[in-house]
C-alpha cells in the first residue's frame, strides 16, 4: 500500500521576515568563498605582506595550516590606531574610489579577507611601524590591544582554522594534503615576485626557502637583471630542469607585454600542473591566456601531452578587471582577442627557433678531439672523415615530391678534385650507407671547417635515419619528419604570403538555425569572416547562410565549420578554427611531399637536409609532434660502453 502524504509535510512553511544579518555571520559566509583550505588563508596574508612592501616573507605552518598558520613580513607595518579598523569588514588602504578599483595595481584591494579568517579562527595581529617605539599586538576575539616587542613589520597568527565552522573542517583533506597546497600558494607567489625571499616552516623545519635574486638598489639598467633574477628563481622553484629546458619570452604588442619562459616540447607533462601564468604580478587561471599558450603548441606536441611555462603578462591595470571572482584568481580583458594574439605569438616566436644553433652556442668551443693514449699509431694517416669536401648538390627535382633546399644558397661547396663515386647510388643500398674517407683522398682545406649545429652526415640507416658527427658527439636524424617539417613551414609560409585565404562560392548556400550571440558575431565580425575565406550572412532574425568557404575546405561541412568560427571568435583569437583545419591540410600536402623512408640518399642529400634542418622554424618536431633527431654525446657514448670506468 503506498503511503500518503501527511497533511504536514504540504502544508507551506511559514514566512520568515526579511532582515539584517548579524556581522559575525556576514563574515562566516564570506569565510566560506574566501578561505576554502589553509592555503586559501596563506595566499590572502601573503599578498597583503607583499603589498606592504616586504623583501623577506616567512611562513609557519602547524598540522597542514589547521593548527597555526603565521605568516612574517619586513614590510612598513600596520599604526597602532589603525590595527582594529584592518579587522573590519571591507577596511582597506588599497582603494579610496571607483577610479582605483578600475586600475587596481595592488594583490589585494576588496577589504574582506582579514575579517573572513578572523570569523572562522582564533586570529592575532603583531605589527609595528618605523615611526613606534614598540610594536602592538590585537587579539581578534577580545579586541584587547597591547604593547609587545617586535622588529618593524608585521606578523599575523591564524589558530585553529575552522574551530567555530566544524562542518568546513571536516571537508579538509590531511595535513600532507593541506602542506602542499599551502606550497603551492607561496611558490606561485615566488614565481612573480624575485626581489621576494620566502621562507616555509612546518612542524618547527624548514621545508622550502627561496632567497631574493633581484635587489632593485643593485640591479644594472635595463631589462636583462630582471630576466635574469627571474630566470635563478625559476630555476630554484621548478628546477634547473625547467630553465635548461625552455626558452626565454619576450614579446610586445601593443599595450601588452609578454615575458617568462616558454618550455621545450620534450619537456611537456602528463597533466597541466606546471602551467603558471601572470598578469601584472598576480597569479591567475584565464581561459584566454591558457587557450592562447596551448594553441601555440599546436603541431609541436605529441599526443595530449601538457606544455610547461611560466608567463608574465603586463598590460594597463585599466585594460583588465581583477573585481570578477572573491579570491581574485580570474580576470577579465577589455579587449582579450589582443592579450589571446599577444601571448600566441610570443610562445610561437619563442619556439620557432631551432634548438641546434643554441645547442651548439652552448657547447665549448671546437677544439681538436683528444686521442685515448696508446691508440696514436691506430689513428689512420690520411684526413678524418670530418674534413671531407663537399660534394656538388643533387637536386630533388629528379625526383617527386618538393626540394629539400637550394643548396647554392645555404653553403657553397668546394669543387672535388676528382669524381667522387657517392654521387652514383650503389646498385644495392645496404642497410648502413658509409661515407667512406677511403673513397677519395681530398687535401686539407686551408680554411677551418664551419661548426655546423648538427655535423656532416656519415651514414644512413635502414633508409630511415642519418647519422650525423658534431663538435657534441653523434646526431641521430629522422629523415622523413625532418623533412615533413621543412616542407609544412614552407607551405605555411606560402599561405601566409597572401592577405587573404582564397574562398569558394556555394552553390546553393547552407543555412543554419543560429542563436542570438551567433547572429551579432557574424554582422560584427564580417570582415574578419572574409578575410578567413567566409563569407557569413543573416538569413533571417534567428538563421544565418553560409555562402562561401575557404576553397582548401570546400569539401568540409560548411555549417559546422561557420559555428566553430563563431564561436571561437566571440572567445578568443579569431584565426584559430580556420587556420587549424588550414593547417591540417598543409601537413597532409607536407607529408605526402617529404621523402618517404627506405629511400638511399646521397651524402649530399643529407647533409642538404640538416643545413634545412637548421634553419627552419619548429624543426625539431615533425607536424605531428614526434622530435625530429636526437643528440647523443660523448659522454653518454662513452657510458654506454663503460670507457674511463
Amino acid at each position: 500500500m503506498t503511503a500518503q502524504p501527511s497533511d504536514t509535510a504540504l502544508a507551506p512553511a511559514p514566512r520568515r521576515p526579511i532582515r539584517d544579518l548579524p556581522d559575525e555571520l556576514i563574515s562566516q559566509i564570506a569565510a566560506g568563498e574566501v578561505v576554502e583550505r589553509p592555503a586559501s588563508a596563506v595566499r590572502e596574508l601573503v599578498d597583503n605582506a607583499l603589498d606592504a612592501g616586504a623583501t623577506q616573507i616567512t611562513v609557519r605552518l602547524l598540522a597542514g595550516g589547521v593548527r597555526l598558520i603565521a605568516v612574517e613580513d619586513d614590510g612598513s607595518g600596520i599604526p597602532q590606531d589603525e590595527l582594529p579598523v584592518a579587522l573590519r569588514r571591507h577596511a582597506t588602504s588599497k582603494i579610496t574610489n571607483l577610479h582605483d578599483l578600475e586600475s587596481v595595481a595592488t594583490m589585494g584591494f576588496r577589504g574582506e579577507a582579514l575579517a573572513a579568517i578572523a570569523s572562522v579562527s582564533e586570529m592575532a595581529l603583531l605589527s609595528r611601524t618605523a615611526q613606534q617605539a614598540s610594536a602592538f599586538l590585537l587579539d581578534a576575539r577580545s579586541g584587547e590591544l597591547r604593547p609587545a616587542a617586535r622588529s618593524r613589520g608585521t606578523t599575523v597568527e591564524v589558530k585553529e582554522l575552522f574551530f567555530s565552522t566544524p562542518a568546513r573542517r571536516k571537508f579538509l583533506k590531511t595535513d600532507a594534503t593541506e602542506l602542499a597546497h599551502c606550497i603551492e600558494a607561496v611558490r606561485r607567489h615566488a614565481l612573480a615576485r624575485p626581489d621576494v625571499g620566502f621562507a616555509i616552516w612546518h612542524e618547527g623545519k624548514l621545508v622550502e626557502q627561496w632567497r631574493a635574486t633581484f635587489v632593485p638598489s643593485q640591479a644594472r639598467p635595463g631589462e636583462g637583471s630582471v630576466q635574469d633574477a627571474l630566470a635563478r628563481r625559476l630555476a630554484d622553484v621548478l628546477g634547473e630542469d625547467f630553465v635548461s629546458q625552455s626558452m626565454a619570452v619576450l614579446h610586445r604588442a601593443g599595450p601588452v607585454t609578454v615575458t617568462g619562459r616558454a618550455g621545450l616540447p620534450d619537456a611537456a607533462r602528463a597533466r597541466a600542473d606546471h602551467q603558471y601564468c601572470y598578469v601584472n604580478g598576480r597569479f591567475v587561471r584565464d581561459k584566454v591566456l591558457t587557450h592562447a599558450a596551448r594553441s601555440a603548441y599546436e603541431d609541436v606536441l605529441h599526443g595530449q601531452k601538457q606544455p610547461v611555462y611560466a608567463l608574465y603578462v603586463e598590460i594597463d591595470p585599466a585594460r583588465v578587471d581583477v573585481n570578477v571572482h572573491p579570491t581574485k584568481i580570474e580576470v577579465r580583458f577589455r579587449d582579450s582577442r589582443e592579450v589571446h594574439q599577444a601571448v600566441r605569438h610570443a610562445v610561437e616566436n619563442a619556439l620557432a627557433a631551432p634548438r641546434a644553433a643554441a645547442l651548439a652556442a652552448a657547447a665549448p668551443a671546437s677544439a681538436p678531439a683528444q686521442t685515448p693514449a696508446g691508440t696514436e699509431d691506430l689513428q689512420p694517416k690520411q684526413q678524418p672523415a670530418q674534413y671531407w669536401q663537399a660534394q656538388a648538390a643533387i637536386k630533388f627535382d629528379e625526383r617527386p615530391g618538393h626540394k629539400v633546399s637550394d643548396l647554392q644558397a645555404l653553403w657553397q661547396p668546394a669543387q672535388p678534385t676528382q669524381p667522387s663515386p657517392l654521387a652514383e647510388p650503389p646498385t644495392a643500398a645496404p642497410a648502413i650507407a658509409w661515407a667512406s674517407p677511403m673513397a677519395a683522398a681530398p687535401a686539407l682545406p686551408t680554411a677551418e671547417a664551419p661548426a655546423w649545429p648538427l655535423g656532416r652526415a656519415v651514414a644512413q640507416i635502414h633508409g630511415v635515419y642519418i647519422l650525423a658527427e658534431n663538435a657534441q658527439g653523434m646526431v641521430v636524424v629522422d629523415m622523413h619528419a625532418a623533412h615533413e617539417r621543412i616542407v609544412y613551414e614552407r607551405l605555411k609560409a606560402q599561405a601566409e604570403g597572401g592577405a587573404r585565404i582564397a574562398s569558394q562560392p556555394l552553390l546553393i548556400p547552407a543555412t543554419f538555425a543560429a542563436t542570438a550571440q551567433e547572429v551579432a558575431t557574424a554582422e560584427e565580425c564580417a570582415e574578419v569572416l572574409a578575410t578567413l575565406g567566409l563569407e557569413v550572412v543573416p538569413f533571417s532574425p534567428k538563421t544565418l547562410a553560409v555562402r562561401a568557404v575557404p576553397t582548401s575546405l570546400a569539401q568540409g561541412d560548411a555549417v559546422e565549420l561557420a559555428r566553430s568560427v563563431l564561436a571561437e571568435l566571440a572567445a578568443h583569437d579569431a584565426t584559430t578554427v580556420v587556420q587549424r583545419a588550414h593547417n591540417e591540410i598543409l601537413a597532409t600536402m607536407a607529408c605526402h611531399g617529404a621523402v618517404r623512408a627506405n629511400r638511399k640518399l646521397t651524402l649530399d642529400e643529407m647533409n642538404a637536409l640538416l643545413r634545412q634542418m637548421e634553419t627552419t622554424d619548429r624543426s625539431d618536431q615533425c607536424n605531428h609532434g614526434r622530435p625530429t633527431w636526437r643528440q647523443l654525446t660523448m659522454k653518454e657514448l662513452d657510458a654506454l660502453f663503460l670507457r674511463g670506468r
